[in-house]
């Protein structure tokens, strides 16, 4: 049976995996789980002169071939529309390039698809 708690502890722990990896590659964290009224960036960093709004999946049991069910148009445009406000909100970043792209983490494999979807 699913449990919520266990799925948000996951989460939370594959978010943090994430951003020590990114930090690994080079980028900046400027935030984590950004929320608007229309949905959630799990992370939010910078590299060179791109902000890079990340989504990340943590999966035990399905592979990076399904995460286009995951991540539906839907789901892109929440993450779009807050990438949008946080914009907004944070004039410094105006002139920045903007990408999004996912974090899929199995185990001990993590992979980065840059550019996963655009706005």
């Amino acid at each position: 049976m699913w449990n919520i708690k266990k799925a948000v502890k996951k989460g939370q722990e594959g978010e943090a995996r994430a951003v020590a990896f990114l930090e690994d590659h080079g980028f900046i964290v400027l935030s984590r789980n950004v929320r608007s009224q229309y949905g959630e960036v799990d992370i939010i960093s910078q590299k060179e002169d791109v902000i890079v709004f990340i989504e990340v999946k943590t999966w035990a049991t399905f592979g990076i071939d399904s995460i286009q069910y995951s991540i539906d148009k839907r789901k892109q445009t929440r993450i779009i529309r807050t990438a949008e406000i946080f914009l907004l909100a944070h004039p410094e970043y105006n002139g920045f390039a903007m990408r999004f792209d996912v974090i899929f983490i199995k185990g001990e494999t993590f992979t980065h698809i840059q550019n996963a979807f655009t706005a």
